[in-house]
């Protein structure tokens, strides 16, 4: 083998395992059926990757520019690809025990997770428009069918078509945008458009573009005002499928949109800089807003997630290139504790509930299912309360560590309107969080209609949020093993 092409898989590793994992599990399914081997060997594969992620971190393994430099593995690349690799792993053990009394076939919905995941993984490192829109595909595509996988839930189904139909106007604006750089500039590489821009060597279509695509990056953000349906396919989604959509699609696409806009100095136009305090304004003021009118968990969450989108941008509009870490570091703790809260839903439902002759949803998704929880599942509650605390900012929390992050880039950049922003919007959100946490506490109803296995703690899901909780408080009581991680994602 050529050893420069040797070099570049070597340098991608990581992707390597994840898409031979892939085809390994195609091939399990082809030849016999299993949903605890087809789990099995995703588990398997996805550890062996955040192995070689961990390798490459200690150096170890080469990293670097790889395959014409369309992707680079740099220490920004390397931090956001354990993170995805990490809520991968989380996603795919609550929906072994979530799908595990599923009727239908299990085993393709983790070979689509896998395929999501190398995604995901690949656009933490795109350096180049074209990988850029393929990483971007790979990671969108798989979601379509994992949204709908319990297709005989209509929400399920409405989920899958409404992120279909977002995704693809997403994508064709993005398209749009690219063609306009492109005919401009004559330029793919990000570092190429920045060397344009330097000299000037623009015009008003490169500028139409950027806010394109920086129009299609809010979308799939579900950032406001490009937010519509974001409630509906989280209400829809499969339990641990939403968890995924929260963690591995939201880091891996913040991740590609600082790339892009840092490394192609995007963040340099002045268009840029007002669409982008439009889109933290309405992000942060509209999701905390409309997130205390649910009396769905989800549907809270979702509107949460365009808050938290808001307050992550800020560090990007305040200090510019030397947001990495912090936007990276606050999206880590935001999956993560997004994944602590999905999970809990998921280990209180199932795909289907049967009653009587009719199917009926088995999510418990709605607040009232909650009602004095922590007199029978006090453990599980405890688990609840940490990640809702976390989501407001509380302190002794990972939260509030980020969210103090936040506050400080928005001052340091001079940036005190933002700084306001953060404190009114964590004040609304406050709230709403507190309404669950109210509702936890209260005398329980005489009838369940939703409760946790009797022993959830002992099964792979049930440890694998109480160790993403320990994490959460300890990241929040001892920040700072956090931010020297953190600080390592850096570009070249």
């Amino acid at each position: 083998m050529n050893p420069m092409i040797f070099e570049s898989i070597l340098s991608i590793l990581p992707a390597v395992v994840v898409a031979l994992t892939a085809l390994i599990v195609m091939i399990a399914i082809a030849v016999k059926r299993s949903h605890f081997w087809t789990a099995t060997l995703s588990v398997a594969g996805l550890n062996i990757a955040l192995l070689a992620v961990v390798a490459q971190a200690l150096g170890l393994v080469p990293a670097g520019a790889s395959f014409g430099g369309l992707f680079v593995f740099d220490g920004f690349a390397i931090f956001n690809m354990g993170v995805i690799l990490i809520a991968a792993l989380a996603c795919c053990t609550l929906a072994y025990g979530y799908f595990e009394t599923l009727k239908d076939h299990k085993d393709e919905l983790y070979l689509l997770m896998l395929i999501s995941t190398l995604g995901a993984m690949l656009m933490t490192s795109a350096e180049h428009l074209a990988a850029f829109f393929m990483s971007l595909e790979l990671l969108s595509v798989p979601m379509y069918g994992m949204l709908a996988y319990t297709f005989l839930r209509s929400r399920s189904l409405e989920s899958g078509l409404k992120y279909l139909i977002m995704s693809a106007t997403a994508s064709a604006t993005l398209l749009m945008g690219m063609a306009l750089i492109f005919a401009d500039t004559g330029a793919l590489f990000f570092k190429d458009l920045a060397r344009n821009l330097l000299v000037g060597n623009l015009s008003s279509l490169s500028v139409v573009g950027a806010v394109m695509m920086l129009a299609a990056v809010a979308f799939k953000l579900s950032a406001a005002p490009f937010h519509s349906w974001v409630s509906d396919v989280y209400e829809g989604a499969p339990a641990p499928i939403a968890a995924f959509l929260a963690s591995v699609s939201k880091v891996a696409m913040m991740a590609l949109a600082l790339r892009f806009f840092v490394g192609s100095m995007s963040t340099a136009m002045s268009a840029f800089d007002t669409i982008l305090i439009v889109v933290i304004v309405l992000s942060i003021l509209l999701g905390n807003l409309l997130a205390i009118r649910q009396n769905n968990i989800k549907r809270m969450l979702a509107y949460s997630s365009i808050a938290h989108i808001g307050y992550a941008l800020i560090a990007l509009l305040s200090i510019g290139a030397g947001s990495l870490p912090l936007v990276s570091m606050y999206m880590a703790v935001y999956a993560l504790t997004s994944i602590g809260a999905f999970g809990v839903i998921t280990l209180m439902s199932s795909p289907y509930r049967e009653r009587g002759r009719t199917s009926i949803s088995g999510e418990a998704d709605d607040l009232r299912f909650y009602q004095g929880l922590f007199w029978r599942r006090p453990v599980l509650t405890a688990v609840l309360t940490v990640m809702l605390l976390s989501l407001a900012g509380i302190p002794l929390t990972a939260g509030f560590i980020t969210k103090f992050t936040m506050f400080f880039a928005a001052v340091q950049g001079v940036r005190f309107w933002a700084a306001g922003m953060i404190i009114l919007g964590s004040a609304i959100g406050l709230y709403y969080y507190l309404r669950i946490l109210v509702n936890l506490y209260q005398k329980p109803k005489a009838n369940l209609e939703f409760d946790a296995h009797q022993h959830w703690g002992i099964k792979a899901g049930g440890v694998m949020v109480m160790i993403i909780t320990a994490l959460i408080v300890v990241f929040g009581v001892l920040p700072e093993a956090m931010m020297q991680m953190a600080a390592r994602a850096v570009m070249l």
